[in-house]
Order: structure tokens, then C-alpha cells, then sequence
């Protein structure tokens, strides 16, 4: 870092390295136009115990005046247990809402047309089920899977590096990723099939140059699976779609952005022959929940409200805005509200969206986007010597580098170099924000005498052969997209079509 920057600091050629908004390399943004004819999606979170729960909150935010919905599920959900199993005791519905049947995914959505509204699922290792009920859900409500469109998070490496909501082992694992991709894609669907995130891996500690380059490393395993698979590139590869954290330091922040699209531009046409429109980055970001604190709460308006201000300058797609209170419970209506009010001013209020990347030529900025590029690029290319992504998390390379940085920045904010307001600088003893918590044991007592009901009015005939064709699938070269839809439609739950998967493939053990 230096205290000025000017002419001598960015040597980069502006037609090469700039260019034009809308035109490869996309560092000025994705569109010609970007928020000047459309803002970004503003998309709120949201995920509360039962799925009537989170319909109504669902409801809230779009009267207030969200355009997108997105969804949390349970620990359960993620890791494919029915709310009945020994493994989800103490957990359904406590940081999510938790779905077992597609009667839960149709209940969440009641009321909520799905031709008129973008859904975002974020959902990894059973994400084929949760897209397989979101379809069978459209069929309910007449809607056709063409005019359904939204994004299943589907990014199973990370959950290896750093979230840890994986069930089976890599191989199999990334056979479904790119069954999925082939599925939305024969079927013509407005719906991106994966979210490569660099957002959870950033929480655990990453910094910004790791986040961008352990993003686009594990992207580029990602569409190596798929060629291989016999996709074309250009198929799938304008329906990828990216989510990125963003953090306090408002100039790295935009600059990590840019970055971020000028390099997978490149990377994928260098290594695969990608067009534009494989090349053309898009992306979700998130505030950084890492960031919010829980002492002096009320401090996280302005945390947020910066970290917004970064990723519209860095020209983001779909924005969600944490609330002030995530640090101690989950987000209420009020602050749920709040943050999304934070959007609503910086997209009409603020002036930020008349210009297209208004810091363009700025030479700090310049100066560090090529920086974060340099940084990242260096990262891929450690990671392919270990031979791609899913060999390099088999080694734990990219779980000690995270933990490295974690560990320093945890040690730079103790001694006070790293400044925290509230925590460790300009404290005080302001008592806590009391939040009501639900009652998450009634909640999962209602929850299983749902499930029961379900089980005991279906047909059991038709779901014992769904799961033995799920089972002939997995074990076989078939797609399994065609025959969890079936075990769905039938009211085959969430845990019982894991379990088949579970059977043929094993789970994953990390050494």
C-alpha cells in the first residue's frame, strides 16, 4: 500500500485491459448499460424453522419491495436427513427452513406465482433434489420449467474447503454438478445451475485475492468436468453464475470485483475456447456476515451499508444486504427490512447507478485490480500444478492457506493493529439486544407429524421403484435428474432419495 498513487502506478493498456462495459475483458461490467437501465436484483435471505414461517417472510419482502427470493435451508436439508432422522435431532429449522417433501418446497411458495418471481436456492450437496421439487412445484402451479428462473447453488468444492455440508465423495459428487448442468440445459432453463462461491470461503477466513482465486479455480474444475462429460462449453458456460463476500475495505472491495471478471474472461478463453457469453461474469453478493459484530450491533448499518456501496461500484448483478442483528440471532422482519431499505437508497437515492463503473481510471483502483488479477492468477496456477481443484482439496491446500489467513487476521484484530469498532477500539458497556428465539422443539415436533402425514398418504409402491431407479442411476452412466423429478413427484422424501445416492456412492470421510 502507498499514501498516493498516480500515473507511474498503473501501466495497464486501457483497450486491452479496460476496454468497454459489456466487452471482453468485462473489467467495466457485464452489460453496456448496467444499472443505468436496470438496478441490480435485490434479493433478502431468508429461511425460518417451517415453511410457513419463511413464506410469510417471504411475503414480507416483497411487499417491501424485494425482487428476489432467496432461500435457506436447515442443517438437515443441506446434509440430506428427513427432519425424523437421529441426525437432525436439536437442529431442524434452526438455521433455515427445513423441507423434507416437496409438499414443504409447495407450502414455502404458496401464494408466490413462480413464473413471476427469481428464486435462489442455496443448496449444495442435495441440490438436484431441491431443483427436482422446485420443478414439480412449477408443474402444481402450471408454470413450465422454461418459465422458471432462479439459481441452485449446487457449488459442492467449497463445502470440502469450508463449509462442510457435503455427503458424498468428490467423483460422484461432481457427476452430479454436471448432471444438473445438463439437465437446465436440455431443458432449456432461465435457471443458472451452479453459484461458484467464494463467499463462504471468504467467511472462513480467506483473503480477497484467495477468494478470487480459489473462486475461479474450482470454476475451472467445474467446466473441466463438464467437457469432459461431453458438454460444449458455450451450452452451459452463459448459465454459470458466481456469489462473492463483501467486506469493509471499500476500494479492495471494487477492485476485487473487476478483477474477478477480467480474469475468469480470460482463463476461460484461454483454456477452453470460451465466446462471450461463457466469458461474461456474473454474480450474486452478499454483505460480509463475518464482519457484523455483536457488541454495539446498531455499527453494522454502516458496515453494511459500505460493503453494498463496494459491490454496486464493482458492478454486481444481485445484492443481498445482511441485517444489524445476524451476529446474535437470526435477522427480524424490522432489520430484515432495514437492510433492505439500505439498497433501495443506494440504488434511487444515491446517484452510484447514473454512471457505469464510475471508479474506471482511478489509478488506485487500476493499480489494484491488476494486483488482486496477479494474485489470483498466481493461486491458479499453484492449484493446477496439484492438479486441479479437487486433487488440491484432497491435499488440503486450499483449507491451510484459508486457515493461515484466518489466523493472522484473527491475531491483527486481538492486538488492536486491525481496528474493530465496538470491539476492540471505542467500547462500551451498552447491554445486548434481546431477540426472541423461536421454539424450535415444537417446531420440529410439527415438523415430523408433517413427514408422517406425507408418508402415510402416498403411494409407497410408487416410491420404493423411484429410489430403486435412482439406485440403478447413480450406479450406472444415466442421468439422474429424470428419476429423482419421478421419486419426487411421488412424494419420495428428501432423505430417503440421499440415502439412496448414499448406498451406491458412500460418503465422504476427510482425511
Amino acid at each position: 500500500m502507498k499514501t498516493v498513487y498516480g500515473p507511474e502506478d498503473w501501466n495497464g493498456d486501457p483497450a486491452r485491459d479496460l476496454g468497454h462495459p459489456g466487452e471482453f475483458p468485462f473489467t467495466r461490467g457485464p452489460y453496456p448499460n448496467m444499472y443505468t437501465t436496470r438496478l441490480w436484483t435485490m434479493r433478502q435471505y431468508a429461511g425460518f424453522g417451517t415453511a410457513q414461517d419463511t413464506n410469510r417472510r417471504f411475503r414480507q419482502l416483497l411487499d417491501a419491495g424485494q425482487m428476489g427470493l432467496s432461500t435457506a435451508f436447515d442443517l438437515p436439508t443441506q446434509m440430506g436427513y428427513d427432519s425424523d432422522h437421529p441426525m437432525a435431532e436439536g437442529e431442524v429449522g434452526r438455521v433455515g427452513v427445513a423441507i423434507d417433501t416437496v409438499d414443504d418446497l409447495a407450502e414455502l411458495f404458496r401464494g408466490i406465482p413462480l413464473d413471476q418471481v427469481s428464486t435462489s436456492m442455496t443448496i449444495n450437496a442435495t441440490a438436484a433434489i431441491l431443483l427436482a421439487m422446485y420443478i414439480v412445484v412449477g408443474e402444481e402451479q402450471n408454470v413450465p420449467r422454461a418459465k422458471l428462473t432462479g439459481t441452485v447453488q449446487n457449488d459442492v468444492l467449497k463445502e470440502y474447503i469450508a463449509r462442510g455440508t457435503y455427503i458424498y465423495p468428490a467423483q460422484p459428487s461432481l457427476r452430479l454438478v454436471a448432471d444438473i448442468f445438463r439437465f437446465v440445459t436440455d431443458e432449456s432453463m432461465s435457471f443458472n445451475p451452479i453459484s461458484i462461491s467464494g463467499y463462504h470461503m471468504r467467511e472462513a477466513g480467506a483473503t480477497a485475492v484467495q477468494e478470487v482465486g480459489f473462486t475461479l479455480a474450482n470454476a475451472l474444475e467445474y467446466v473441466r468436468v463438464a467437457v469432459a462429460a461431453g458438454l460444449a462449453v458455450d451450452s452451459f458456460g452463459p448459465r454459470l453464475s458466481f456469489f462473492f463476500a463483501s467486506h469493509n475495505d471499500l476500494f479492495e472491495e471494487t477492485a476485487k470485483f473487476r478483477a474477478a471478471r477480467r480474469l475468469w474472461a480470460r482463463l476461460v478463453r484461454e483454456r477452453f475456447g470460451a465466446g462471450d457469453s461463457t466469458a461474461r461474469m456474473r454474480f450474486h453478493t452478499q454483505t460480509g456476515g463475518v464482519t457484523l459484530q455483536a457488541q454495539q450491533p446498531m455499527n453494522n448499518v454502516i458496515r453494511v451499508t459500505l460493503q453494498a456501496l463496494a459491490a454496486v461500484l464493482g458492478g454486481t448483478q444481485s445484492l443481498h444486504t445482511n441485517g444489524y442483528d445476524e451476529a446474535l440471532a437470526l435477522p427480524t422482519a424490522e432489520s430484515a427490512t432495514l437492510a433492505l431499505r439500505t439498497q433501495q437508497v443506494l440504488g434511487y437515492e444515491s446517484g452510484v447507478p447514473q454512471v457505469v463503473d464510475p471508479l474506471a481510471g482511478s489509478y488506485y483502483v487500476e493499480s489494484l485490480t491488476d494486483q488482486i488479477e496477479s494474485g489470483a492468477r498466481a493461486l491458479i496456477t499453484d492449484v493446477d500444478t496439484l492438479g486441479g481443484a479437487a486433487r488440491a482439496i484432497e491435499r488440503g491446500f486450499f483449507q491451510e492457506a484459508i486457515a493461515r489467513s484466518a489466523y493472522e487476521l484473527q491475531k491483527a484484530q486481538e492486538s488492536g493493529e486491525q481496528v474493530v469498532v465496538g470491539v476492540n477500539r471505542f467500547t462500551d458497556d451498552s447491554p445486548p439486544i434481546a431477540i426472541a428465539a423461536p421454539d424450535f422443539s415444537a417446531l420440529e415436533s410439527q415438523q415430523r407429524a408433517r413427514l408422517a402425514e406425507t408418508r402415510r398418504r402416498r403411494d409407497s409402491t410408487a416410491v420404493k421403484a423411484a429410489l430403486a431407479d435412482i439406485r440403478a442411476a447413480a450406479a450406472g452412466t444415466n442421468q439422474l435428474m429424470p428419476p429423482i423429478i419421478t421419486a419426487v413427484r411421488a412424494r419420495t422424501s428428501l432423505g430417503e432419495i440421499s440415502d439412496a445416492l448414499r448406498e451406491v456412492w458412500g460418503t465422504y470421510r476427510p482425511a
